[in-house]
């Protein structure tokens, strides 16, 4: 939207809630060329979105799917030290 000076200057108030409202900017004019334009301000406040937030920031190293077992402390005792009780 084009709007002259002049006529910026007597609505300015109406036309600031119009860009706001509307999201388009205002582009004001002085005898038919441009001199400013008024542009809604990004809401920077708002958060990111996490939708694909993360994309391309993994790496698969080796084969998921066919993973060699390893065995669980639980089934060679090398973490038996973890399950004995705290001394007091």
């Amino acid at each position: 939207m084009n709007i002259d000076a002049a006529e910026f200057k007597a609505k300015c108030l109406k036309l600031i809630d119009d860009v706001v409202a509307t999201r388009r900017p205002l582009l004001i004019t002085k005898r038919g060329k441009p001199v400013a334009r008024i542009v809604p301000v990004e809401d920077e406040s708002a958060p990111p979105s996490l939708f694909g937030y993360m994309k391309g920031t993994g790496e698969i190293v080796g084969d998921v799917i066919d993973v060699p077992p390893e065995p669980w402390s639980a089934e060679t005792s090398d973490g038996d030290g973890l399950y004995l009780p705290r001394a007091p």
